[in-house]
């Protein structure tokens, strides 16, 4: 059973890493910013701490699965991230935010269940696709256009 410390420092590091990409998309005007990417990483943290501990308290008495929540997480993060999703006559917009959205329910996820170092790793690895490789493509792109 984890202890209330290692609950809450779980939670508490969700807030922090679904920031840090949350903050990118607030810096590009996103529709999904800041506070959506906390609270998806949040609640996708809690509901793995929830599953755990379900599956905890009643393994004994019936077969339970924990990562049957975390997979109908997924599933929701899926309907969160369509509505995120915009079609006009230039093309599709939201595609990268919704994809933030779904990685930042698997750090979430991730945290929930103890799983620090993937957690943190995945949201620097997030963190360089959205920094970093927005000026790679915005080169080579252009390199296109003018040819």
């Amino acid at each position: 059973m984890l202890t209330d410390t290692q609950i809450m420092m779980r939670l508490f590091l969700s807030v922090i890493l679904g920031g840090l990409i949350g903050i990118e998309r607030q810096m590009h005007r996103r529709s999904a910013g800041l506070r959506t990417h906390i609270l998806v990483s949040l609640g996708s943290c809690l509901i793995m701490l929830t599953s755990l501990y379900v599956f905890d308290i009643y393994k004994k008495e019936a077969t339970l699965d924990p990562a049957r929540i975390a997979a109908g997480v997924i599933t929701g993060i899926g309907f969160l991230g369509a509505g995120a999703i915009i079609r006009d006559r230039e093309g599709i917009k939201g595609l990268t935010t919704a994809a933030s959205l779904w990685v930042v329910a698997g750090i979430g996820l991730a945290l929930g269940c103890g799983f620090y170092n993937a957690g943190i790793f995945t949201t620097i690895l997030s963190l360089i696709v959205l920094l970093f490789l927005r000026y790679i493509e915005a080169k080579l792109f252009a390199k296109e256009e003018k040819q």
